[in-house]
């Protein structure tokens, strides 16, 4: 069994916070505040350039790929960790189609991220090759997978609702159809048992600063299936996705593998911390976790349905058909969830009216859920959202 006692330890929490944001940023790692700083000191600070060989920076994407690779099903040797969530995502893309012969249709959901379907509107358009971004609700998804289907887009877990996909189903349908897929773990790794080998995933992408607690903007990673990797030539490419990177070949030849994905420079401090970061996982059993995870998310539902009659629950109301989180939707949850977080419950807010909180069993227990909805119930009861300071909107929501 997973001791949550001991992976709590591991964080630097502020005093008096109830974290329930790790769906957006994870907390700081105190092994992550080490790492950087020697980082900084004796790599930078000391080896200088020699840092790349003697710290073994120029290999962190694939140690650090690695690492993610346990936490979402996939072998080694099939994830490497770089560039952004939507640079990822451009790169996966564009490679599905090049697998995908003559088809056309780029099939998505309403539910998907918005930047995975800005990357799919303006990919398409650069190839400029007549494709179609078709865009149907969640529940629609499998009707819509037909012989016209090229690529089937997907975000496993949604943003807003916390809705989750079928990943194994949806991709034995795609593939029957001849589709080739490519899911955005952006809300499921670390969050959920993701099995990509087992489901036959063609490509997936994800960030690592959420529940992977990397960082802000700490780099995101691609996985590519094994079977894929020596047949796809990125749309992207760059010299660290070369076949020898410092031979300085006027021509590109790609790298052998997912190896083949990585395009510019790695972030080595960023990288760094979520090397140490992905260290947390250590011991830790990715079922413990959910089973926790819905333990906790249950017991937050139920509490605010009881003490809260204003808040709707805005996520399925059955926990194996959500990730880790729950949304609530009043029509004042941007200035709701203000006045909780002034009162030490952080969690955050989606356009339209969406209040958002995530359950990380690895720094979140029973006791923080409780007083959590205890919090809520006194901001909706003495109308706390109703204050002029709390109706502020600021840049990031």
């Amino acid at each position: 069994m997973t001791d949550f006692d001991a992976t709590r330890a591991l964080f630097d929490l502020p005093d008096g916070v109830l974290y329930l944001d790790g769906n957006s940023l994870g907390p700081l790692p105190r092994a992550a505040r080490e790492r950087v700083a020697r980082e900084v000191s004796h790599g930078w600070g000391t080896l200088l350039i020699r840092g790349w060989n003697e710290a073994g920076w120029i290999d962190l994407p694939q140690v650090v790929g690695d690492k993610i690779a346990r936490l979402v099903g996939a072998p080694a040797g099939s994830v490497v960790a770089g560039d952004s969530t939507s640079v990822n995502l451009f790169k996966a893309l564009t490679a599905a189609l090049s697998l995908s012969g003559e088809r056309k249709v780029v099939l998505s959901d309403s539910g998907n991220f918005p930047t995975d379907l800005y990357v799919a509107q303006q990919a398409l358009a650069a190839l400029g090759r007549g494709h179609e971004l078709r865009i149907v609700a969640p529940d629609e998804v499998d009707g819509a997978i037909d012989e016209t289907v090229a690529v089937l887009m997907l975000t496993q877990v949604d943003y807003r609702s916390g809705r989750l996909h079928d990943m194994a189903a949806l991709t034995a349908k795609a593939h029957a159809a001849g589709a080739v897929t490519v899911w955005d773990l952006a809300h499921s790794a670390g969050a959920l048992p993701v099995d990509l080998s087992g489901a036959g995933a063609d490509f997936a992408i994800g960030c690592g600063y959420k529940y992977l607690n990397g960082g802000p903007g700490a780099p995101a990673f691609i996985y590519v299936r094994p079977g894929h990797a020596e047949q796809v030539s990125p749309a992207l490419a760059g010299w660290m996705g070369h076949a020898a990177p410092f031979a300085f070949d006027l021509g590109y030849a790609p790298a052998a593998g997912v190896n083949r994905m990585r395009v510019g420079t790695p972030p080595i401090l960023s990288m760094a911390s979520l090397d140490a970061a992905l260290d947390v996982w250590d011991g830790v059993s990715m079922a413990d976790v959910r089973a926790r995870s819905i333990e906790l998310s249950e017991t937050f539902v139920a509490e605010v349905e009881a003490r809260c009659p204003q808040l709707t629950l805005a996520s399925p109301r059955d926990p194996e058909l959500r990730g880790s989180q729950v949304s609530f939707a009043f029509s004042e949850g941007y200035a709701a969830m203000q006045a909780a977080i002034a009162n030490g419950v952080v969690g955050d807010f989606r356009a339209p009216d969406i209040m958002r909180f995530g359950f990380t069993p690895l720094y979140v227990g029973l006791d923080d859920v409780l007083r959590a909805a205890a919090t809520l119930e006194r901001v909706m009861g003495e109308r706390l959202w109703d204050r002029p300071e709390f109706k502020q909107r600021a840049k990031v929501t």
